[in-house]
C-alpha cells in the first residue's frame, strides 16, 4: 500500500460519507450490482470503500423490506419472506461494520503512535458510519415527505423539521468520528474490532435451530 497519512484517512472517510448520501439518491434509479462476498484481501483506500459502500447497500435494502414488513394487506407469506430477508440482510450488515474496521486498522496501524493509550471508544468508526449509512437514509425518506400531493401543509411542515434536525445530527456525528481520528493520531484512543457474534442465524447456536433439528 502506498504511504498514507492520518489526514489522508480522514478524507477517504469523508468521500465515504459523500457517497453513502449521493447513492441514496442515485440506486433509487439504479441499484448498484455487487457479486458474491467482498474479497478476503479488500485492503487500503480501495477496499475500504468498498466494504462502506457495500455496508450502506445492506442497509439500503435493509430499509426498505423493513418498511415492505409492516404491511397488514399482504398474505403472511410475503411476511415471512420480508423476515428471513431481515435476518440475512442484518447478518450481512453487522459483518461489514467488523470488515471495514479491520481495513481502517490495517491501514492506520503504521501510523499510530507505540505507546498509545489503552482506552477504547464507544462505538468504532465502522459502528458511526453504519450510522451515518442509516442517517443518509433517513434524510432521503424524510425529505421525501416534505414532496408529497397526497398530505397536509402540517404534515410537510413537521417533517422538513425533522429533515434539519437529521441533517445537523450527520454533521455532528461525521465529525465525531474525524476528531475519534484524531484520537488515534494523537495516542489518547486506540481502534479495536469489536466482534458481534450473532447467534440467531447459527444452526448451531441458536437452540430454536439445533433443538429442533431432524
Amino acid at each position: 500500500m502506498a504511504d498514507i497519512s492520518m489526514d489522508t484517512v480522514k478524507e477517504i472517510i469523508g468521500d465515504a460519507v459523500k457517497h453513502q448520501v449521493r447513492s441514496v439518491l442515485d440506486w433509487h434509479y439504479g441499484e448498484p450490482v455487487y457479486e458474491g462476498d467482498p474479497a478476503d484481501d479488500l485492503a487500503g483506500e480501495a477496499g475500504f470503500r468498498e466494504l462502506v459502500a457495500r455496508q450502506h447497500w445492506a442497509n439500503f435494502q435493509l430499509w426498505h423490506v423493513e418498511d415492505r414488513a409492516r404491511r397488514k394487506d399482504v398474505d403472511a407469506v410475503v411476511i415471512a419472506d420480508c423476515k428471513y430477508a431481515i435476518d440475512r440482510l442484518n447478518q450481512l450488515r453487522n459483518d461489514l461494520i467488523e470488515r471495514v474496521d479491520e481495513c481502517l486498522i490495517r491501514m492506520i496501524e503504521p501510523l499510530l503512535p507505540e505507546n498509545g493509550a489503552e482506552k477504547y471508544n464507544t462505538e468504532t468508526v465502522g459502528a458511526a458510519l453504519d450510522r451515518l449509512s442509516i442517517q443518509a437514509l433517513k434524510i432521503y425518506h424524510m425529505d421525501e415527505q416534505c414532496k408529497r400531493h397526497d398530505v397536509e401543509q402540517d404534515h410537510k411542515d413537521a417533517c422538513g423539521a425533522k429533515v434539519l434536525t437529521l441533517k445537523q445530527q450527520h454533521e455532528d456525528l461525521e465529525r465525531a468520528i474525524i476528531d475519534l481520528i484524531d484520537e488515534y493520531a494523537a495516542g489518547k484512543k486506540k481502534p479495536k474490532v469489536y466482534f458481534q457474534f450473532k447467534m440467531y442465524n447459527d444452526p448451531k447456536l441458536n437452540p430454536e435451530l439445533y433443538q429442533n433439528q431432524k
